[in-house]
C-alpha cells in the first residue's frame, strides 16, 4: 500500500477528479482526432502533464530523486515518439492505476467517477487503439463516429461531477498488487487478441471474443483452485504454507522458541539460545541482536541486511544476495515471534521480582503488626510492675512467669519469619494448651472466654491464631477505651472444624470499611485495616477463612474457621 498525497501547494483548490477528466479529454483529442496530425504530440504532452498532476503515486510537494525524475522524463519521450503499441501500453497502465483507486474508495460518487474513467479507457482501447494495432481497415466508419463523439461525454461527466465535502479531504490508497493484476490482464487481452489474429487470420471482433472467453474460463478455473472446497486446501493454503516455510518451517521455529523459553529463565540467555539455531539456515549469512543489557552476533556481515526492532530487541539479518519479498515477509514474521517471546521473558522476570518484593513487603507489614502487639503486652507488664506494691510481689512474679516465656516465644517466631519471607507454613499447637495461654494472657482485661470440649488431638496453627486474636481483641479493647460498657467475648470450637469467634458489643464498622476489610488495607478510626488484611491473607494460605460474621451496633463478631475438607 502507498498513501495518496494531495496536490501541490500552488494548486490547492483543484480536486484530482478535475485533473482526471481533463487528462482523458487531452488523450481523446490526441488519439482519436489527431492520429498523425501536428497537434497530436502537443495534446499528448498536455495529457501527460495533467497525468502528473493527478497521479496517486508521488505527492506534488515532495522532492523527486534522480531515478524518479529520469523515469518521468523517459515516459514523456516515449509518448512523443508514440505508436499504437505504445498507446496501448499506456492505456493499460492507466487502467491499472484507475482500477486500484476504484477498489479502495468508499464514496459512491467517487466510485462512479472512477468507473466512468475505466469505461472510457477500456472503450478507447478495445474500440479504437486495438483495431489500429491490427489494421486501420478493421475499423468501420460507424464505429469511428461513435468513438469520436460518443465517448466525449464520459470525461466531461468526470469534470462536471462535484466532489462531496468529505471527498475533498479524502486520501485514497493505491494497492500495487491489484493494479498490477489489472495491468497484466489488459496486456494478456491485447497480446492474446493479436496472437489469435496473427495465427488464425480471423476478424478482430472474433479474436477479441475468443480471447475474452479464454480469459474468463481461466479466471473461473483459478478461482476454483484458489478455494475449491472439495477435500483439499487449494492454492490459497499452498501459498500460505510457502510463505510460512520459505526459509525455516514455521512449526519448527515455534517449537524451538517454546522449548528455549521453558529452559531459559534469563531473557538474554533465551535470545542467545534461540538465535544460535539460525546459523544453519542456508539463506542466512549472519546476524546480530542487541538489547538494553547485552548483544551478540554470528556469521558474516554483508551488504544485504534486514533490520527489525520489536519490544526493545534489535535484530539484523545478513544475506549473500538481495532478499525476495516472500523471504522478507517470512523473516519479519520470525523476528516478531522472537520479539514477543523476549517480551514475555522480560515480563516473567519482572513478575518474579515483583512477587519476591511483595512477599517481603507483606511479611514486613505482618511482622510490624506482631511487634506492635508484643510492645503493647510489654507495656502492660511494665504498667503492672509500676503500679504493684510489695504485697503484690508474688502475684507480679507469677504474671511475669506466665507472660515472659510466651512473649519470648512469639518474638522468636517473628524473627524466624524474617529468614524466609515467602514461607507460608505455621507450627501447630494443641488447642487446649493454646487456649490456656490465651486465657492467662488476657486475664486482667475482663474478657469472657468460652471453649467447647476439644476433640482428641485437636491442633491449630499457633502463629495464625495468635495474630488474628491479637488483632481482633486489640480492636475490641480500643472500643472499650471509648465506651467502658463494651463487653468482649472469645469462643473456641475444636470438634471436627476449628472455629475461633471474637465478639464485642461496640459500634459496627461502616459499610465502606466492612466491604473491603479483608481485600485491601483500609483506614478507620479504630485502626482496622492492615492488620486484618494481613491476617486474612495468612489465613487463606493456611486453609482458613477470616470473615465478619455479624456487623451491627451491639453485636460485631469475627470468625476464623478452617475450610471444609
Amino acid at each position: 500500500m502507498l498513501r495518496r498525497f494531495r496536490l501541490a501547494a500552488q494548486l490547492p483548490d483543484v480536486h484530482p477528479n478535475r485533473w482526471l477528466g481533463l487528462m482523458l479529454l487531452m488523450l481523446h483529442f490526441s488519439a482519436v482526432f489527431g492520429n498523425d496530425a501536428y497537434w497530436t504530440r502537443p495534446f499528448l504532452l498536455a495529457h501527460y502533464g495533467l497525468f502528473l498532476l493527478w497521479q496517486p503515486l508521488v505527492g506534488g510537494n515532495e522532492k523527486l530523486d534522480p531515478r524518479m525524475a529520469a523515469l518521468i522524463f523517459a515516459a514523456a519521450v516515449l509518448l512523443v515518439f508514440w505508436s499504437w503499441w505504445v498507446l496501448a501500453l499506456w492505456l493499460a497502465v492507466l487502467i491499472g492505476l484507475v482500477g486500484t483507486n476504484t477498489a479502495s474508495v468508499e464514496s459512491r460518487r467517487q466510485r462512479v467517477v472512477y468507473l466512468l474513467a475505466l469505461a472510457y479507457l477500456l472503450a478507447l482501447l478495445l474500440a479504437w487503439v486495438m483495431p489500429h494495432v491490427f489494421s486501420a481497415d478493421q475499423l468501420h466508419a460507424t464505429m469511428t463516429v461513435v468513438v469520436r463523439y460518443g465517448l466525449i461525454p464520459l470525461p466531461l461527466a468526470i469534470v462536471l461531477i462535484r466532489p462531496g465535502a468529505r471527498q475533498l479531504q479524502q486520501i485514497s490508497v493505491v494497492d500495487f498488487f491489484y493494479g498490477l493484476m489489472l495491468f497484466l490482464m489488459v496486456l494478456v487481452l491485447v497480446l492474446g487478441s493479436f496472437a489469435v489474429v496473427a495465427v488464425t487470420h480471423a476478424d478482430y471482433l472474433m479474436a477479441l471474443a475468443q480471447t475474452l472467453f479464454a480469459m474468463a474460463l481461466l479466471l473461473v478455473v483459478l478461482s476454483w483452485l484458489w478455494n475449491p472446497r472439495a477435500g483439499f486446501g487449494g492454492l490459497s493454503q499452498l501459498l500460505s504454507r510457502y510463505l510460512l516455510s520459505v526459509g525455516l518451517p514455521f512449526e519448527q521455529w515455534i517449537q524451538h522458541l517454546a522449548r528455549q523459553a521453558e529452559y531459559q529463565g534469563d531473557p538474554e540467555a533465551f535470545i542467545r539460545a534461540a538465535v544460535a539455531s539460525l546459523d544453519d539456515l542456508p539463506w542466512l549469512a549472519g546476524g546480530s541482536w542487541a538489547t538494553v543489557k547485552s548483544g551478540s552476533s554470528f556469521g558474516t556481515h554483508t551488504a544485504h541486511v534486514l533490520s527489525f526492532t520489536y519490544h526493545g530487541l534489535e535484530l539484523n539479518w545478513y544475506t549473500q544476495r538481495p532478499i525476495s519479498p516472500a523471504l522478507q515477509i517470512h523473516a519479519r514474521l520470525l523476528s516478531q515471534l522472537l520479539g514477543y517471546f523476549y517480551q514475555a521473558k522480560l515480563r516473567e522476570q519482572q513478575l518474579q521480582h515483583n512477587a519476591y518484593t511483595q512477599a517481603i513487603h507483606e511479611t514486613g507489614a505482618r511482622l510490624t503488626h506482631d511487634v506492635k502487639n508484643l510492645l503493647q503486652s510489654m507495656k502492660a507488664l511494665v504498667a503492672a510492675a509500676q503500679n504493684s506494691g510489695p504485697e503484690q510481689a508474688d502475684a507480679l512474679q507469677a504474671l511475669m512467669q506466665r507472660q515472659l516465656p510466651q512473649m519470648t516465644q512469639r518474638l522468636q517466631g517473628t524473627l524466624d519469619k524474617l529468614k524466609v519471607p515467602q514461607q507460608t507454613g505455621d507450627s501447630l499447637i494443641a488447642a487446649t494448651l493454646w487456649w490456656e495461654r490465651v486465657v492467662q494472657h488476657y486475664a486482667r482485661d475482663n474478657i469472657e472466654f468460652a471453649m467447647q470440649a476439644a476433640a482428641p488431638g485437636c491442633a491449630l496453627p499457633q502463629d495464625l491464631f495468635d495474630s488474628v486474636l491479637d488483632n481482633l481483641v486489640g480492636n475490641a479493647l480500643r472500643k472499650r477505651q471509648e465506651d467502658q460498657s463494651v463487653s468482649i467475648s472469645v469462643r473456641l470450637e475444636c470438634a471436627g472444624q476449628v472455629t475461633l469467634s471474637v465478639c464485642d458489643s461496640g459500634e459496627a464498622a461502616s459499610d465502606a470499611v466492612a466491604a473491603h476489610l479483608f481485600d485491601a488495607p483500609v483506614g478507620s478510626e479504630h485502626g482496622l485495616g492492615i492488620g486484618l488484611y494481613q491476617a486474612a491473607r495468612q489465613a487463606a494460605q493456611l486453609g482458613y477463612t477470616l470473615r465478619l460474621a455479624s456487623n451491627r451496633d451491639g453485636e460485631v463478631c469475627f470468625t476464623l474457621s478452617s475450610q471444609p475438607g
